[in-house]
């Protein structure tokens, strides 16, 4: 996995969030009833969900979006043609994508629809016509305190989740050549990777935005409404573009992840893995491992390794200075973990060497003890 990320200054702290991505859905054939049609999912405010089913519904239908620069993004599903939404910026100069699903499945996407003002793009994936898309929030907007989730790939560990609330409203700035306007402003804490993915109500379900730039200092993200975006990315979808505009986002906006010491990231990455257990989602979180972890330990073995494990909470952490392009992260972790038959609360010291595996950051080696 390239390792480029987009970033761009807002008084020297705004950065847009796109560089990297995450999850899509199964596919099936078109009803011949649906043809032409692209179809708008609209929320139901009356069934409420609990978190759990929420982010596993959403999970599916967001993708990690690559293009042959190494350039990566997210994108969601928005209609049952197929058809994805994104930030302008993750696919700008592209006509092909690759597009990875939750399932690990990776297809051929292509731009039907970029615009040059609004940084906002469709991407249409053939493979995933007549899955059902996400719901969207397609005439209202949020309020200030309403309590949002963001989904995504944030430094390419996909399939991410972070929480927090709609904080501000109508934000207004520029990063050439694109204008935002009439953003959400969110504390979910949002990174290189999340461009594209969406922002979700967390009492429905429902789509209210899509996650574009961020500050890199402090837990402030923002937003653009989808309501703002969504007549556009039909007329798309309705009427592909024949000819896509050239687009260039300034030098100044990009930066090589390469640069960055691993030690930047390393404790993030351990974090995601124990965020992945705790979501049962156990073939991702084997994805993490490195390539000699893996050939010692079989994905049954691990996966049967955490079964009875409950719940993982960091207490604390320490990451040491990288050398040899790794690091090594130390915790302290508690865990209810299932003993004879019932939950017992245990804690741990556990050591994880992490390093970059074939331009993806790995957990290389591990151990861990009990603490008494």
């Amino acid at each position: 996995m390239s390792k480029r990320a987009w970033i761009s200054a807002i008084a020297s702290a705004l950065i847009l969030c796109g560089g990297m991505a995450a999850a899509a859905a199964i596919h099936s054939e078109v009803p011949s009833r649906l043809e032409g049609k692209p179809l708008l999912a609209i929320a139901d405010e009356s069934k409420k969900k609990s978190l759990k089913d929420i982010i596993f519904e959403t999970q599916k239908l967001v993708v990690m979006i690559e293009t042959d620069d190494g350039t990566q993004g997210s994108g969601f599903l928005y209609n049952s043609e197929g058809d994805l939404i994104t930030n302008a910026h993750v696919v700008a100069g592209a006509k092909k994508v690759k597009i990875k699903t939750a399932d690990a499945r990776e297809l051929e996407g292509e731009v039907i629809g970029i615009s040059t003002v609004t940084d906002v793009a469709v991407v249409r994936v053939d493979a995933l016509a007549g899955t059902e898309p996400l719901q969207l929030v397609r005439d209202e907007k949020a309020e200030v305190g309403d309590e949002v989730m963001a989904v995504g790939s944030p430094l390419g560990f996909q399939n991410t989740v972070t929480t927090g609330i709609i904080s501000g409203l109508g934000r207004s700035f520029e990063i050439e050549p694109y204008l935002y306007s009439d953003l959400y402003q969110i504390s979910a804490p949002i990174a290189p990777g999340n461009s594209g993915g969406p922002l979700v109500d967390r009492s429905t379900g429902a789509v209210l935005g899509i996650n574009s730039a961020g500050y890199e200092q402090g837990s402030i993200g923002f937003s653009m409404p989808i309501s703002n975006v969504i007549d556009i990315a039909e007329s798309w979808s309705k009427e592909p573009m024949a000819e896509l505009p050239e687009l260039e986002v300034s030098e100044e906006s990009a930066v090589n992840e390469a640069d960055a010491k691993v030690e930047e990231f390393a404790g993030y990455l351990v974090t995601h893995f124990y965020d992945s257990l705790n979501n049962a989602d156990y073939v991702y979180a084997y994805s993490l491992l490195g390539g000699n972890w893996k050939e010692g330990t079989s994905y049954e073995k691990f996966r049967e390794g955490y079964l009875g494990t409950l719940n993982v909470v960091i207490d604390d952490m320490h990451v040491k200075d990288s050398r040899d392009d790794k690091a090594t992260v130390i915790a302290v972790i508690s865990v209810d973990e299932r003993v004879d038959g019932k939950y017992v609360l245990s804690k741990y010291q556990v050591t994880y060497e992490v390093g970059y595996e074939n331009d993806q950051l790995k957990l290389v080696s591990g151990k861990g003890k009990a603490i008494k």
